[in-house]
């Protein structure tokens, strides 16, 4: 899904370490301005607390960021393999067999940074957070979950080779993060599902996110279909990621359940004591 800036073409390939480095202070920094403006919009112009968008620190913060993170990586891997055994996608070999492990491992560390956690913060706080949550107290639930996935497809239109069945995938797919939001009442599920989907498409498969490459373990060349697979866009301009998010929206239902059937047992067993 999801916006990564133009720079990430060039992640973090033949340019100086000065250049990387610059590339992810320029990151960090509009992460932070990001974070502090819509801090001080929610708590001075909305009169709530910063954590009222869905940011409590609780017992399943941890939880819901882990099976977030993971959801995403098993359906890109189903993605993967999808495209794999129907001959839409030819491997070519990984990466370590081309650098070494020591670079190998620095730019993973920095693609989980630059493409899975600083975009989904911005986003997941942006959209999910501070949108949705004034639209739904100025209208209601409804309005606020499409005008937000509305507004979250739209960020990407500009992307390369972006059209309309991408637009589409992505406004579902800001219906499913709405969504992760909605049975949990906060932001953690969300973001594990963007960071992860970020990640593992980029990174470890190989696949354009949202237009743009990246470093990647994985090199493989997508030859299938391009309404399928999504072509030079990624796997979100195809119709194989509709099936992705539709199996993502059954679990994350599926975990929203598991939840709340523990919740209540740990009640009860308190109640007893």
């Amino acid at each position: 899904m999801f916006y990564i800036s133009f720079s990430t073409l060039f992640f973090f390939r033949n340019v100086s370490d000065a250049t990387q480095q610059a590339f992810i202070f320029d990151k960090l920094l509009f992460v932070a301005a990001t974070t502090l403006s819509i801090f001080l919009a929610r708590r001075y112009l909305d009169r709530h607390s910063f954590d009222s968008i869905g940011l409590e620190v609780n017992v399943w913060m941890l939880w819901d960021l882990l099976f977030g993170f993971l959801l995403a990586g098993v359906l890109m891997a189903g993605i993967y393999t999808v495209e794999y055994q129907a001959g839409w996608l030819k491997f070519i070999g990984y990466r370590w067999q081309q650098d070494s492990m020591g670079t190998v491992v620095s730019e993973t560390l920095a693609g989980l940074l630059v493409l899975g956690l600083c975009p989904s913060w911005q986003e997941e706080l942006t959209y999910r957070g501070y949108y949705l949550q004034n639209i739904k107290e100025g209208f209601n639930l409804a309005l606020a979950i499409v005008v937000t996935s509305i507004f979250f497809a739209a960020r990407h239109i500009g992307n390369a080779n972006a059209g309309a069945l991408s637009t589409i995938i992505i406004f579902l797919a800001g219906l499913w993060l709405a969504f992760a939001w909605l049975v949990t009442q906060q932001l953690w599920l969300p973001l594990g599902i963007h960071a992860g989907w970020n990640f593992f498409e980029g990174v470890v498969f190989g696949f354009p996110v949202s237009g743009f490459t990246s470093f990647h373990w994985i090199d493989h060349r997508v030859t299938g279909p391009v309404w399928i697979t999504g072509g030079a866009f990624g796997p979100e301009a195809g119709v194989v990621s509709i099936v992705a998010i539709i199996i993502g929206v059954a679990a994350v239902f599926g975990w929203s359940r598991w939840r709340r059937y523990l919740a209540q047992r740990i009640q009860t067993q308190s109640a007893k004591t």
